[in-house]
């Protein structure tokens, strides 16, 4: 199973289902094999409205999330023993 994940700044767009829609049509043909689960798609955005989701999503027969994200300046304590620290993203910048 592949997953395809879009990445929107800003409030969900009925556009990004259809793109989300060439994109998942594109790894069937081209990179999912017969074996595979069918290939999910999701698009994370700031902000949706659930009607709206509703009218761009109906009728695509591929499986399509959207899920609303919220930034945060701090990371949770529960990821941050799994990132990596600021400085050490820095260092990795001067490298």
């Amino acid at each position: 199973m592949y997953i395809v994940i879009e990445l929107k700044t800003g409030k969900f767009k009925p556009e990004y289902a259809g793109k989300l829609n060439f994109y998942l049509n594109l790894m069937e043909r081209t990179i999912k094999d017969n074996s595979d689960n069918p290939t999910i798609g999701l698009i994370l955005c700031e902000e949706k409205q659930g009607i709206t989701v509703e009218y761009a999503i109906e009728g695509i027969q591929k499986p399509i999330g959207v899920l609303q994200f919220k930034l945060t300046a701090t990371l949770p304590k529960k990821l941050e023993k799994f990132l990596p620290t600021p400085q050490d993203l820095a260092k990795l910048k001067s490298e």
